[in-house]
């Protein structure tokens, strides 16, 4: 049995940000990853808009992950692959992990561990469309690894349903493959991508954004016939007599990400319903001493920049933890966020501290407060809040000189 200091779970590019940190801040350090390949989903992205934010340059998928795939091997720090942990247990102050590979059951042991898993897609089973349930509904990422990776279409013919940013640049790879996209249709009555994406791949190419629509029904045996798709109100409920049936060979679904969370849920780390990862510090360290989580995993990105800055931040801080009693100050936020991460900061943090959030509806034109107990420690001017476009706010507070919990509001 191996001995670590630090187990890292998932290669993709979290994972791959999080062993290089804790290597270079003198981890012995371990990664596990289920495919044969690391870099995760960045490998069947070919598109590019990577990097801008951490490399300050425009890179595809596969550029992106190899920067650090490159650097993870000069380093020679010790990984498999086609590995899947199945058990994680915490024996006093070091964790037990079981995996197995085609070798069979292996174990090792670690100090800490930082969960790199990512996210899935939601798929039809979530969303409950009626109808058949034939060949032919496919999610996004699905139709992207068929696409660039496999070298099959999909599709001849194809209703995209939401705009996330996934659904949008498949709508345009799609597209130059020759394959016809009648539309893409978003329940929301807003886009659920990047503006940027909505732009690029829609509006460059012609393809219609049909927003407050859904699909009520899939028709078909073997394969899918048809759609029919229909508007809806302000509760989401369909609107009679708007429903229009539309003939096609694919459905193709971008209906939202869902963090992998499963392994941190075996070691009863808490949850937040909002972000669906854990209840995280400055530090990314869960409610699990000594168990951190980063990227996807701890929220959904938009941007794998911000994939890797909270890596660099986890792989660092399991690297150099310490067991110790920890008081920490309640961050809460008002209605107008979807959420606020981290969810609460430790008494005496020192530096800046990071926060990411998301606003509930499209926003202009308003100012961020911060307050602790009704006095005001920040403030900053937004003119433009969109709720697919997460923000990250660095802020150095004296920490130890607040009392009781701090809130996020908004004022217009």
């Amino acid at each position: 049995m191996n001995n670590y200091d630090t187990v890292v779970i998932g290669g993709g590019p979290a994972g791959l940000a999080a062993a290089i940190s804790a290597h270079d801040n003198s981890a012995k350090v371990f990664l596990i990853e289920r495919e044969k390949r690391l870099g995760g989903i960045l490998k069947q992205c070919i598109h590019d808009g990577f990097g801008l934010i951490y490399f300050n340059e425009k890179l595809t998928g596969p550029e992106y992950a190899e920067k650090f795939i490159d650097e993870f091997k000069q380093r020679n720090i010790e990984a498999t692959l086609q590995s899947f942990v199945t058990k994680i247990e915490k024996q006093n102050d070091l964790f037990m992990i079981k995996y197995v590979t085609e070798k069979g059951v292996m174990e090792v042991v670690t100090k800490t561990i930082v969960l790199s898993t990512g996210c899935r897609e939601r798929t039809s089973r979530q969303i409950f469309i009626n109808g058949t349930r034939p060949y032919g509904v496919f999610t996004a990422g699905t139709a992207q690894y068929f696409t660039n990776i496999a070298g099959c279409l999909p599709a001849k013919k194809c209703v995209i349903l939401g705009s996330g940013d996934i659904g949008l640049i498949m709508a345009r790879r799609l597209t130059l493959e020759g394959v016809e996209v009648v539309g893409v249709y978003e329940i929301l009555p807003r886009p659920s991508g990047l503006t940027r994406n909505v732009c690029q791949c829609l509006e460059d190419y012609d393809i219609p954004l049909y927003l407050s629509h859904t699909v009520t029904k899939l028709y078909g045996e073997n394969r899918l016939e048809a759609v029919d798709v229909a508007r809806v109100d302000g509760n989401m409920q369909v609107i009679e007599g708007t429903e229009k049936h539309i003939p096609c060979d694919a459905l193709i679904l971008s209906v939202g990400l869902i963090p992998e969370n499963e392994l941190a849920e075996t070691l009863s780390v808490p949850i937040d319903p909002k972000t669906k990862g854990p209840v995280v510090d400055e530090n990314c360290m869960t409610g699990i001493e000594g168990v951190f989580t980063c990227g996807n995993a701890m929220q959904v990105n938009d941007l794998v920049d911000y994939v890797t800055i909270t890596a660099e931040k986890a792989g660092k801080e399991a690297a150099t933890y310490q067991k110790k009693v920890r008081e920490y100050i309640p961050v809460s936020a008002s209605e107008d966020f979807m959420y606020v991460i981290p969810q609460h900061v430790s008494i005496g943090a020192k530096g800046k501290v990071d926060f990411y959030f998301r606003s509930k509806a499209i926003e202009k034109d308003v100012t961020l407060n911060i307050e602790s107990e009704g006095r005001a420690i920040y403030k900053r001017k937004y003119t433009h809040l969109r709720p697919p476009e997460m923000e990250k706010l660095s802020i150095a507070l004296d920490f130890s000189q607040i009392n009781g919990s701090i809130s996020f509001t908004l004022a217009r």
